[in-house]
Order: C-alpha cells, then sequence, then structure tokens
C-alpha cells in the first residue's frame, strides 16, 4: 500500500497553495486534479493583488502575469466612480495554477491528472479514496474541489452553499487605464456586478456575476453592447458557477479539511477567492504538519483550522447581509450613496465615514434604515488587507 501523509482534492489556487507548503513542511503529498490540464478551464476573473501575495508567501513569476493593475474602481449605475488605489495583478490564470504545481512538484508532491475522486472511506486512521484511476490511501485529506465541494456532498457534511453564475469574454481592443472595473449596475446584472478586467496585448475579460442563472449570457451581451464592445472581437467564451452564502458550517473533520471555493471562501460583494483559496491551503498545511508530527488525526486536532481560519478572515455572515442590502438599494439610492463616497476609498478615515453617513442620511433618510452600516461594511471588506481580492 503506497501510503501518503496527504492527499489533495484538485490543483486550483487553493490546492496548489496546500500543495506548495505540505511539500515544503516535508509531507508526502498527492494532488488528485480531474483535469488531464491545470488550470483548464478558466472560471475566474483572474485577479489577485499584492498584498495577498505577500500574506500568503505565493508569489507568481512575471511569467504567469499578464497586467500588473493600481487598484479598483467601482462604477455606479449614473456612471459616478470611485477607486481604491491597491496594486496587484491580472494572471494568466491557467499558467499561475500550472506554475503553481510545478513548484509544489519542486519540493516533492506528486500530481496525477485526469484523476477524478468516486468514493472516500475513513478506516483505521486512514483514507481510502477511490478515483477513476485506481486507490489511494492517505492520512489526511484536504478538499480544494472548488465550487463541486466534493467531501460535502460524499460525506454528507455540508449543505450545498447558494452560487451565483459567472460569465466572461476575453475581448480584444478594450480601452483600460490600469484600473480593475467593477460595475454596480443592478439592471445588467441583478444581485451581482459587471466587470472589465484589463490583460495584456489590450485584450480584457468583460463579464459579470448574477443570480439570475439563465439571462447571465443575455445580460453580459447588453452589457457589452452599453459599453460599445459589441464589435470586439471575442477570443472566448468562460466561466461558471461561484459560491456567494459565505463558508460551509463544517470545514474539518475526522483527518479532514476543506479549503478554497470548496469551503465556500469568496469575498462576499465581488466574489473574490485566489486571497481566500492562497491563504486557506497555506493554514490547512500548517494544521496538517502538526497533525503528523503528533500522529493526531482527530476530529479535535483538525478543528485548530476552523479556528484558525475564523480568527483571520471577515465575518462572513455580517458581510453576506450587508452584500444583500447593497441589493436592495435602488438605482438612485446607490447614486446618491455613490456621489457622496469620496473618490479615493484610500482617503476613506474614520472622520470622512462618519461626514459620509451625515450627508446621506440628509440627501434620502430612508437609506439609513435599509440596512445601511452593513452594505458599507461590504464594500470595506472588499480591500486585499480584508480578502477582498
Amino acid at each position: 500500500m503506497d501510503l501518503y501523509d496527504v492527499i489533495i482534492i484538485g490543483a486550483g489556487p487553493a490546492g496548489g497553495s496546500a500543495a506548495i507548503h505540505c511539500a515544503r513542511n516535508g509531507l508526502k503529498t498527492l494532488v488528485l486534479e480531474e483535469h488531464e490540464i491545470i488550470g483548464e478551464p478558466v472560471h475566474c476573473g483572474e485577479c489577485l493583488s499584492k498584498y495577498a501575495v505577500e500574506n500568503t508567501g505565493i508569489k507568481p513569476p512575471e511569467s504567469v502575469i499578464s497586467e500588473h493593475v493600481k487598484g479598483v474602481r467601482v462604477i455606479f449605475p449614473d456612471g459616478t466612480n470611485s477607486v481604491l488605489n491597491e496594486e496587484g495583478y491580472v494572471l494568466e490564470k491557467e499558467k499561475f495554477e500550472q506554475w503553481l504545481s510545478e513548484e509544489a512538484k519542486k519540493k516533492g508532491a506528486e500530481i496525477k491528472l485526469g484523476t477524478r475522486l468516486q468514493k472516500m472511506e475513513r478506516k483505521n486512521d486512514l483514507w481510502e479514496v477511490e478515483t477513476s484511476k485506481g486507490n489511494f490511501y492517505s492520512k489526511i485529506i484536504i478538499d480544494a474541489s472548488g465550487v463541486a465541494s466534493i467531501t460535502s456532498r460524499l460525506l454528507k457534511l455540508n449543505a450545498r452553499f447558494e452560487a451565483v453564475t459567472g460569465i466572461q469574454y476575453e475581448l480584444k481592443d478594450i480601452p483600460r487605464d490600469g484600473y480593475l472595473d467593477f460595475y454596480i449596475w443592478p439592471k445588467l446584472a441583478p444581485e451581482g456586478y459587471l466587470w472589465m478586467i484589463p490583460k495584456s496585448g489590450t485584450r480584457a475579460n468583460v463579464g459579470l456575476v448574477t443570480t439570475e442563472r439563465n439571462k447571465a449570457r443575455e445580460y453580459n451581451e447588453e452589457f457589452v453592447k452599453k459599453m460599445k464592445w459589441d464589435k470586439k472581437v471575442n477570443l472566448k467564451t468562460f466561466g461558471g458557477l461561484i459560491p456567494a452564502s459565505g463558508p460551509v458550517k463544517n470545514t474539518y473533520s475526522e483527518g479532514l479539511m476543506i479549503i478554497g471555493d470548496a469551503a465556500g471562501f469568496t469575498s462576499p460583494l465581488f466574489e473574490g477567492g485566489s486571497h481566500l483559496g492562497l491563504k486557506s491551503g497555506q493554514m490547512s498545511a500548517k494544521v496538517a504538519k502538526e497533525a503528523v508530527d503528533k500522529n493526531d488525526f482527530s476530529k479535535e486536532m483538525f478543528s485548530k483550522y476552523q479556528k484558525m481560519w475564523k480568527t483571520e478572515f471577515p465575518d462572513y455572515d455580517k458581510l453576506v447581509k450587508g452584500k444583500k442590502a447593497i441589493y436592495g438599494f435602488t438605482n438612485e439610492e446607490l447614486n446618491i450613496i455613490a456621489k457622496e463616497f469620496p473618490r479615493d476609498f484610500d482617503k476613506f478615515d474614520s472622520i470622512a465615514k462618519i461626514k459620509f453617513g451625515l450627508r446621506v442620511m440628509m440627501k434620502k433618510p430612508i437609506i439609513i434604515t435599509k440596512n445601511f452600516l452593513p452594505a458599507m461594511n461590504a464594500f470595506a471588506y472588499s480591500q486585499a488587507k480584508s480578502y477582498g481580492w
């Protein structure tokens, strides 16, 4: 029997991070990836903040970076906008995930492609994992299976989280000025938002997320027409489901941890998941190392992982409430809020926030009664230091 310390399910950002950190810790590590090519198909907008890189110890090389960006711009229905000046990167996501796996392999991890998990069972302090390419055995499982959240389903650990649909086109010849543009335009993205994410060579990801799954493509077509980009060349269309209701209840069990999208880790307002995935992968590797060193694979041992991320990550119950409050504002109310925001979010100190709230209340008092403070917190926690991107 070929026994591993850790089997990681999935080779996305979370799984790649877990693999690198587990291998660095000297753990015998196996990554099971269901696709034949790591990073394909691409599902996300491909953004990662400079802070995320510093915070996770994962520094991507220039070969996987498509564009350096100056920050984030939020654009409201009437065109009013504010910027958050914090540097970051737009990645070539498939290259980034492939680089993560190569780094893990250099540290000693094994990776098996085209290997789909079919069944798993805990026996005598070991996991027996049945896959499309044979059975494997491990002391620990780290589930980085993305939105599929496979261990939650197979082991009936968690109810299914809510998800939104994301769709985007990679268009050519899109104007840009170094910012990620996020549009809060409820008419074209009900309970979601739209974006223009610049990439190298005049390319850009242009897309949206919405709860109205059957209309996502239709809304994106309308967005492209509104921006007068409908004659631009579309190099590819891609997207998928994104967790949107906060973390699952149980992110651990005996010899098990759930990380990244599989755990429901996405930023509440703009659904960024790469930073959270990288960090939760790092956390899971730390707990895995301790468990192996102590030969302790109990639920109590792995509860340390959930305590760790709950201490580090924002309170998602409050932030999901804030996100839903934003969706409850009318276009007129969003525009009033937008006009009172500072043009630079990074200049939004405590005194400025008080003045902002008073100005909004004077213009339209009813806004304050519509969960205004939780809504504004959702904006605040979209910053990189709060795992927003």
